[in-house]
């Protein structure tokens, strides 16, 4: 089949990679336009963009998906198929009635439909997940189905371990469906979760919370968005690793016990294992005690 692609994150680039080795590499590739990263605030090109001048495969970057120009570029690609993966911005009509649009979303529809599916598995502690190819609609995630495949969430997996398996799954799932073209049927009402995009109060550890689930979070933001604890002196510690402990400070702590960085919560404390101070790099709490210790207040 003729394609075009919607794409923007890492997780999509991989399932474009995969698109593009098969019968049916796109014609075109669509993503958002270059924004400011990093600590320097640089202009950098979207993840899908650098994948897709890699393979040598024409790329715009519109203000608008839904914007006569960029609709009338996907239709001078004559697509039989428009794949949209984690692409991070509406589509609306008439683009949605003018192509048929397959979109291949990291849950097990209808459960985390939105924006955050896969860290917000992982928070939630389920035991499975996985991959969906649905047509994309009006509605949010809700469109029919036509090929799923679960994956196991592991105790250890962070986002980055488990989105690597997914998208391996997610282009081949989006391969198969594009040869078989198999039946589509309508999402179950029953089920119906909301995967909320990540925001500031996601990240940052609240220590009302038991501390199952704040190593969860931990986990579920490494390490592309990563979770925080508030410091004494107001800066915030950024914190890549932790485990589950029984004794320790009280709720909101944040102290050295025996060598150990731990942080009190509900139910439990954390011990934290992988920490980035405020400006700094990433490094083990061991080393953070020793080259920067905890502030006073």
């Amino acid at each position: 089949m003729r394609t075009v692609f919607l794409g923007t994150s890492e997780f999509a680039a991989a399932v474009l990679e995969r698109l593009a080795g098969s019968a049916h590499r796109p014609a075109l590739v669509l993503t958002r336009p270059d924004r400011p990263r990093g600590r320097g605030r640089r202009l950098a090109s979207p993840p899908v963009a650098d994948a897709a001048r890699a393979l040598g495969i024409v790329v715009e970057q519109p203000a608008s998906v839904n914007d006569a120009w960029t609709r009338e570029c996907i239709a001078q690609a004559t697509p039989d198929v428009v794949v949209v993966c984690a692409f991070g911005a509406l589509i609306s009509e008439p683009l949605l009635s003018e192509h048929t649009l397959l979109n291949v979303h990291p849950s097990l529809l209808p459960r985390w439909r939105g924006a955050a599916p896969i860290e917000r598995a992982i928070m939630a502690g389920d035991t499975e997940t996985g991959v969906s190819i649905m047509r994309l609609t009006a509605g949010l995630d809700s469109g029919p189905v036509c090929l799923v495949a679960s994956e196991p969430i592991r105790e250890e997996d962070t986002y980055g371990s488990l989105s690597e398996r997914l998208q391996r799954i997610g282009g081949e799932l989006l391969v198969r469906a594009l040869e078989e073209s198999p039946p589509f049927a309508e999402q179950e009402e029953t089920g119906i979760t909301y995967a909320e995009k990540i925001g500031p109060s996601d990240r940052l550890l609240d220590p009302v919370r038991p501390a199952v689930e704040l190593e969860r979070a931990v986990r579920a933001l490494h390490p592309h968005v990563g979770a925080r604890v508030p410091l004494a002196d107001g800066t915030l510690l950024g914190v890549h690793r932790a485990s589950v402990v029984c004794d320790g400070p009280s709720a909101g702590t944040l102290a050295i016990v025996e060598g150990r960085l731990l942080y009190g919560a509900g139910g439990g404390a954390l011990e934290l294992l992988r920490v980035q101070p405020p400006g700094g790099r990433a490094m083990g709490a061991g080393a953070f005690l020793r080259g920067h210790g905890l502030p006073r207040e």
